[in-house]
Order: structure tokens, then C-alpha cells, then sequence
């Protein structure tokens, strides 16, 4: 008797929770999220396919090679990708020379072995992409992870690139004129609060050249470097790709011998 009651206990405490969760949903989906300025005129990101979207999905060397070149020559003035080292930069095709070569570029403060004392250098494969010292006002964010921190990973970084208008809405100045984009500020619907202080950086075609050719429009070059900040975000991507993939074979494989081995053994002791 006493082990019903703890079991019809049971029972209705676990209903009373999924009444309240489903309740609390009920009345969300009824008032909907506070109107404010961003969840009004706030835009979702636009649609971007990169190979490396899906299960199967591999990188483009040569779109990440020209997305690099799109953050050296754009985005590498005010933001840093410190997570990433040259030597890794062998994954997007590039020889050891040619690593070696664009490591040389960067200036690296390293201390002497000898003296101690910190002096300037030319980089090498094994160091990281320096930070970044910008002398402009706020801390534009380091980019390694940023298709990882940002809701709507790379369509969010395609998006925002793109997405920088001369002109706020008329009506969203008359609904919320709080809202109003001030002085050293730009209006970019893909950013959180629409306003934003870093200016477009893709503001006009051609602002770096492609080794491949290809022509360097504003939509090229962000859809370029979205692509390489999920490489930087995520490095091993074809790996973990490529794991998950034997891994579900594998556990296919375990199935279907443990169903038959099932059957071999208990297929002559059914009915006793």
C-alpha cells in the first residue's frame, strides 16, 4: 500500500512540473518577447552556405586562403586571431616556405634567452598571430573563436559585413527614437542593439587581391573571411567530421551484431 501511494506521489508531482513548464510556454508563446528596438527591426541572418556546412562538410583551401588575406588586409588593423599560430596555417594548402614567409611579416616580442631582455623579432611558424594593439576608442573583440561566441556563427559575420545602411527606418526613429544612431556610430540591423561603433569595413569592392583571380566584391570578400573565422573557430572540423562519421558506422555495425547474435542465441529458447 505504501509503495502505490509513494508511486501515485510520484506521479503527480512529475505532472504538476510538466503542467507548470507547459503553462509557462503557453503564456511565452501568448505575449511573445518584450517589443524593443532590436527585436522589432532586429534582422535575422541571412542564408550562407560554405563547404563546410553539413556532416560531410570539408573546407575550401582556397576560399580560406582568400579569407585570410581579407583579415591580413581589412580586419587584422583592429582585431586579433591570437588562438591561431602560422605553423597551423599548413592546412589551407600552404608550403612551408610560404608559412614561413607570412610568419616573417608579423613582429613578435619575444625575451632573449640569453639577456632575458624582451626585443622585437621577426615571427616563426611555432609563434601565434600577435595581438593586436588598436589605438582607436573600445576593444574590438579577437576574432579566433568569434563564429563560435556569435549566435548564427558564420551567416552572423557574413551578415553584419554586409549589412551596414546610411539610413535608420523612419519608423523605427518614431517608435523608438532613443534608438537613434549618434555620432561615431553606424546603423547595421544584424548587430545586437543596431548600432554599432566599428565602421564598415567592406565599404567598397577591391580592397585586397586575389592570388586566384577571383574578383574581390564586398559579398565575395565577407562570405571569404566568415569562412576562414570558422576555420579558426574550429580547425579540426573535417576530423571531428570524419570521427563522427566512422563512429556511426561503427555503432550501425554494433547494432545490427548484437541483433543477430540476439537472435542466434535466444532463437531456439523462445516458447519454453
Amino acid at each position: 500500500m505504501i509503495r502505490i501511494i509513494s508511486i501515485l506521489a510520484g506521479l503527480f508531482f512529475a505532472a504538476a512540473v510538466l503542467w507548470s513548464l507547459l503553462w509557462d510556454t503557453i503564456q511565452l508563446s501568448k505575449d511573445g518577447l518584450p517589443h524593443t528596438a532590436s527585436t522589432d527591426f532586429g534582422e535575422h541572418p541571412k542564408k550562407l552556405h560554405l563547404a563546410s556546412d553539413g556532416v560531410f562538410g570539408k573546407f575550401d583551401e582556397a576560399q580560406l586562403q582568400r579569407g585570410l588575406a581579407v583579415y591580413q588586409g581589412v580586419c587584422a588593423s583592429c582585431h586579433s586571431i591570437q588562438q591561431v599560430s602560422y605553423r597551423s596555417l599548413a592546412a589551407l594548402g600552404y608550403n612551408e616556405a610560404e608559412v614561413k614567409a607570412i610568419a616573417a611579416k608579423a613582429t613578435i616580442a619575444a625575451k632573449d634567452p640569453l639577456t632575458g631582455e624582451v626585443k622585437d623579432r621577426p615571427g616563426l611558424p611555432t609563434d601565434k598571430f600577435p595581438a593586436v594593439v588598436y589605438a582607436g576608442v573600445g576593444n574590438p573583440p579577437d576574432l579566433s573563436l568569434m563564429t563560435k561566441a556569435r549566435h548564427g556563427g558564420a551567416p552572423y559575420v557574413y551578415s553584419l559585413l554586409t549589412g551596414y545602411e546610411t539610413k535608420q527606418p523612419a519608423e523605427l526613429l518614431k517608435k523608438y527614437p532613443d534608438s537613434k544612431t549618434g555620432e561615431n556610430m553606424h546603423y547595421n540591423p544584424y548587430f545586437a542593439n543596431l548600432n554599432i561603433a566599428m565602421a564598415p569595413p567592406l565599404a567598397s569592392d577591391d580592397l585586397v587581391t586575389y592570388s586566384d583571380g577571383t574578383k574581390a566584391t564586398r559579398d565575395q570578400m565577407a562570405k571569404d573571411v566568415a569562412a576562414f573565422l570558422v576555420w579558426t573557430a574550429e580547425p579540426e572540423l573535417e576530423k571531428r567530421h570524419q570521427v563522427g562519421f566512422i563512429w556511426v558506422l561503427f555503432m550501425l555495425f554494433a547494432t545490427v551484431l548484437g541483433y543477430m547474435s540476439y537472435r542466434n542465441i535466444w532463437a531456439d529458447k523462445k516458447g519454453h
